[in-house]
């Protein structure tokens, strides 16, 4: 079974930017090649939740790199480019929201994490995740990783390659059913999301039925229906 470790890094061990020192450090012990994972799409009402594994090239490590929530849309897609380009592999997954919803959004996460180093071209002796929890059944020992985008950039690369393509996946069903609008709000629950929601019903198979608030809309619905008329 791999190994795993967590840490919970005081806020003033931060770098302004992420940098490869855990992954130098790692690498001096003898684990090569190193991976960084990380997930994106956590609080969304609707879509799956995607993850990312991401090996860099410690030569070719492209410049940018940071938490992808600290970064515009322009420069996640120029970054995600470079990514792709320069890294020694990259692998991504999802876990949709049929899948959250008979599980739960935390196992759902992990889960999808584990496919994604599954997935690299390339089997990593080492990896870091972003966050407290360690993806289970992973094929190399672990480390999680607190506030580990704004600190490590290969968990950085990961959660820009993760945000950019689950963004694209839900822009694109925006236009299957554009009076959702998920080309602008990605299935996050802005106003425009719940009012759609109200108007139209939930898009089943794609909204997660046992996020609040469809799960009281459906559980409201189901006794309205038993109430003899």
């Amino acid at each position: 079974m791999a190994s795993s470790q967590s840490d919970s890094p005081l806020l003033f061990d931060l770098p302004v930017r992420p940098d490869f020192t855990l992954e130098a450090g790692i690498m001096r012990d003898g684990h090569v090649p190193v991976a960084g994972l990380d997930e994106v799409g956590r609080g969304p009402l609707a879509g799956p939740v995607v993850a990312a594994a991401v090996i860099l090239d410690p030569e070719r490590i492209p410049d940018g790199l940071d938490d992808s929530k600290r970064l515009s849309a322009e420069e996640r897609e120029t970054i995600a480019q470079a990514i792709f380009d320069a890294a020694i592999a990259v692998s991504v997954a999802s876990v949709p929201a049929a899948a959250i919803d008979a599980t739960d959004i935390r196992k759902a996460s992990l889960e999808a994490m584990r496919r994604a180093l599954h997935g690299l071209c390339v089997t990593p002796r080492y990896a870091f995740a972003d966050g407290r929890d360690i993806p289970p059944g992973l094929c190399c020992p672990c480390r999680a990783v607190v506030k580990g985008d704004q600190r490590s950039q290969s968990i950085a690369a990961a959660s820009i390659v993760a945000k950019v393509t689950r963004d694209r996946m839900m822009v694109r069903t925006g236009g299957v059913r554009p009076h959702y609008g998920f080309e602008s709000h990605v299935g996050y629950a802005t106003p425009r999301h719940r009012s759609a929601i109200a108007e139209h019903g939930p898009w089943l198979r794609l909204h997660r039925m046992s996020f609040a608030p469809l799960r009281v809309r459906d559980e409201v619905e189901a006794c309205a229906a038993d109430v003899p008329a």
